[in-house]
C-alpha cells in the first residue's frame, strides 16, 4: 500500500556533516511543494563531533510538531545507524554510504527496513567535494519517495549562489541530480512512502526565535542588548541581522549583567527594549530586573529555558524555570510572565509583551525553550491587519509645556499606572532612583510612603488582569480527556489530540498563555467541570500544577511530565493517556 505525504525524515551524522542546513533545504523544498512542515535538531554543546541529528516532518496536512516515528533514515556514520534505525516504521528506509559503511543485522536490529546504499562520498566528490554528501543524500531521498528536483534546485540556489556564487550552487545542483539518479536507477519506484507536490500554500518557514525577532522589529522595538546563551542566541543573531535594516542599536554585551541594565537604560530614555538569554544569564539579570520594576520602566526579557540547574543542558529542552522567573526578585513586585507555544504564538506575543510593558510599566518576560526557539516550521503568513502601538500613559511635549509645573513621575493613580515623561521632555523633569520613593521619586523611607507606592505598583497587575484575555478550551466540549499546559507541549498536545481522536476518545485543550498574572478564575472553571484534567509539562514536580494548587486551591492529579532533556513527541502523550485510561 502506498503512502502519500505522511513522512518523517531523519539525517544524523557529527558536526560537520551539515546535517543542520541539510534537513532545513528538504523542508524548504517540500513547502514549496505545498506540504507542512516540521523541522527538530537535536545537537550536544560541542563545536565539532558529538552526536548531531534532526528530523523533518512532513504532510500534506497542517502539522503541529515532529513524530518519535522515522520513515527515512539518511545514517551518515554507523552510530547513526544504531542509534536510530529501531525507530523506524516497517516499511522505512535506511540511506547510507555503503562504500563506507557495512551495517550488519545486529546493527540495525530488524528485518522490515529497506536498505538503500548509495556512494555517497564517491558522488559527492564526483560533484566537486566531501562536504556535498548531504546534499547526495537529499537528492536519493528525493530519488525513492518520487519528488522532483525542481524545487530541490530552487533551494540550493537560494542557499548558495547569493552567499558562495553560482559555480558552488552549480556544484550542489549536480550532487543533488546524481544522488536523485542513483537512487531511481538502482531503487525505482520500490519504496512505498511517496511524496507528491500540492498546490501552493503560501506559507513561511521559520523558527520560534526568529519569530520573536520579527514580533519585537514588528512592535518597534529600537534598543536590544544580549550576551550569547543558548537557546537564546539566535535571537541575538537575528536582531544584529536586522539592525541596520530596522534602524536598531544591536549590542552585544560582557555579559548578562550589562545586556538588563542597557535595556532597562534604553526603555527609561523612551524606547522600545529588549535583552534575551537562558536561566543562568536570567539569573546574573535579576537586580536589573529589580530597578527596572522600581522606576517603573518597560521591559521585555526573553527567557529561553534550559533543563538542569548550574550550566545544565545547554543545548536540550525543558520547562524547569517557571517558578524561578515569577518570583526571581529581592522583595516582591509584578511582573507579566508570558509562555508562547509555537512559532505564530511567538510572533503575535511578543508584540503584546512590547504594549504590556509600556502600558503598565513593567518588565514583561517571555518564556521559551530550545524545543519552541530553535524548530522550525511551516505557518501562515503573519497578518498584519489589527495589529497597534500601545504605549500606555507617555504624555505628548504639548501637555506637559502646560502642565509640567504639577508632573510627578510616580503619581498614585487608580490603576496604579502613572504618567510617563521621557528624558529630555521640557516640563517632564523627575528623579527616578532605585531606593523607595514618593510621588516625585525623591527617596522616602516613611512607612505611609512605602505601603502606597507598594500598594500602587502592585495594582498594575489587577488592571493588567482585567485587561489580558482569559485562555480557551480547544477541543470537544465533552472531552474524555482535558489537557491543561504551557509553553512548547502545544504542538505535541495538538498531534496527540489527532491520535486520540481516531480511537474515538474526546480531547481538548487550554494551553495558559499568561502564567502571570494566573487566569484562576478560567482555570478553576476548567478543572471543575473537566471529566478527566490532564497537566502536561516538561518538569519533574508539575510547576504548573503548584501554580494551580496556588491560585485555585485545586490539585489536577493526572499528570504526563517529562524531564530527560528532550521535547514530548505526540506518542508520548498519546500511549500516557491510554495508559491513564488503563488505570
Amino acid at each position: 500500500m502506498t503512502v502519500v505525504n505522511d513522512f518523517s525524515w531523519k539525517i544524523a551524522g557529527v558536526a560537520g556533516d551539515g546535517i543542520l542546513n541539510a534537513g532545513l533545504m528538504l523542508a524548504r523544498t517540500c513547502m514549496r511543494g505545498g506540504l507542512s512542515v516540521f523541522a527538530a535538531a537535536e545537537y550536544p554543546s560541542l563545536i565539532r563531533g558529538g552526536h548531531n541529528h534532526l528530523d523533518v516532518r512532513i504532510s500534506g496536512r497542517e502539522i503541529y510538531s515532529h513524530t518519535k516515528n522515522i520513515t527515512v533514515l539518511v545514517a551518515m556514520n554507523m552510530d547513526s545507524v544504531r542509534k536510530h534505525s529501531r525507530k523506524l516504521l516497517p516499511g522505512g528506509a535506511i540511506i547510507y554510504d555503503g562504500d563506507q559503511l557495512k551495517p550488519t543485522e545486529a546493527d540495525i536490529g530488524r528485518d522490515d527496513v529497506k536498505l538503500y546504499p548509495v556512494p555517497l562520498l564517491g558522488l559527492a566528490e564526483k560533484a566537486g567535494g566531501k562536504i556535498m554528501r548531504n546534499v547526495v543524500a537529499m537528492g536519493a531521498t528525493l530519488g525513492i519517495t518520487g519528488l522532483d528536483l525542481e524545487a530541490f534546485n530552487g533551494v540550493l540556489r537560494d542557499n548558495f549562489g547569493k552567499k558562495k556564487g553560482e559555480a558552488v550552487a552549480q556544484a550542489n545542483i549536480t550532487a543533488a541530480k546524481l544522488g536523485y539518479d542513483y537512487a531511481v536507477e538502482h531503487y525505482g519506484n520500490d519504496f512505498k512512502f511517496k511524496l507528491q507536490k500540492n498546490e501552493a500554500n503560501g506559507h513561511i518557514f521559520l523558527s520560534g526565535n526568529e519569530a520573536i525577532v520579527a514580533g519585537a522589529i514588528k512592535a518597534g522595538c529600537k534598543f536590544f542588548s544580549a550576551y550569547p546563551m543558548t537557546p537564546a542566541s539566535s535571537i541575538l543573531h537575528g536582531m544584529a541581522a536586522n539592525e541596520k535594516a530596522f534602524g536598531m542599536v544591536v549590542k552585544h554585551t560582557e555579559d548578562e549583567i550589562a545586556a538588563v541594565n542597557m535595556a532597562v537604560g534604553a526603555g527609561f530614555a523612551g524606547l522600545r527594549a529588549m535583552t534575551a538569554t537562558s536561566g543562568g544569564g536570567f539569573a546574573l539579570m535579576v537586580e536589573g530586573l529589580g530597578l527596572a520594576a522600581q522606576t517603573e520602566t518597560p521591559l521585555v526579557i526573553v527567557e529561553a529555558q534550559r533543563p538542569g540547574p548550574a550550566t545544565g543542558m545547554a543545548t536540550h529542552s525543558g520547562q524547569g524555570d517557571l517558578r524561578f522567573v515569577l518570583h526571581a526578585s529581592t522583595d516582591e513586585f509584578p511582573r507579566v510572565v508570558i509562555a508562547p507555544g509555537d512559532v505564530n504564538d511567538c510572533f503575535y506575543y511578543t508584540i503584546h509583551a512590547f504594549n504590556i510593558a509600556e502600558k503598565y510599566q513593567l518588565p514583561v518576560i517571555v518564556m521559551t525553550d530550545k524545543y519552541l526557539g530553535e524548530s522550525y516550521a511551516s505557518a501562515p503568513e503573519f497578518q498584519h491587519h489589527g495589529l497597534r502601538m500601545d504605549r500606555g500613559k507617555l504624555l505628548p511635549d504639548d501637555y506637559l509645556a502646560n502642565n509640567g509645573h504639577d508632573y510627578r513621575r510616580y503619581k498614585i493613580t487608580e490603576d496604579g499606572v502613572s504618567p510617563r515623561a521621557i528624558p529630555g521632555q521640557p516640563g517632564g523633569a523627575h528623579t527616578a532612583s532605585s531606593y523607595e520613593h514618593d510621588e516625585e521619586g525623591f527617596e522616602r523611607e516613611e512607612e505611609e510612603i512605602r505601603i502606597a507606592m507598594h500598594d500602587k505598583r502592585f495594582r498594575k497587575l489587577e488592571s493588567a488582569a482585567r485587561d489580558i484575555p482569559e485562555p480557551q478550551l480547544i477541543g470537544h466540549p465533552k472531552a474524555d480527556i482535558t489537557f491543561i499546559s504551557w509553553g512548547s507541549p502545544k504542538g505535541p498536545i495538538k498531534e496527540a489530540m489527532l491520535m486520540l481522536e481516531k480511537d474515538g476518545i474526546k480531547t481538548n485543550y487550554l494551553q495558559i498563555v499568561y502564567l502571570s498574572p494566573f487566569p484562576a478564575g478560567k482555570v478553576a472553571e476548567v478543572v471543575r467541570h473537566s471529566k478527566r484534567p490532564v497537566i502536561v509539562e516538561s518538569n519533574k514536580t508539575s510547576l504548573l500544577n503548584s501554580l494551580v494548587r496556588e491560585n485555585c486551591l485545586l490539585d489536577v492529579k493526572d499528570k504526563i511530565l517529562r524531564y530527560d532533556g528532550r521535547p514530548f513527541n505526540p506518542e508520548d502523550i498519546y500511549y500516557g493517556i491510554k495508559e491513564l485510561l488503563a488505570g
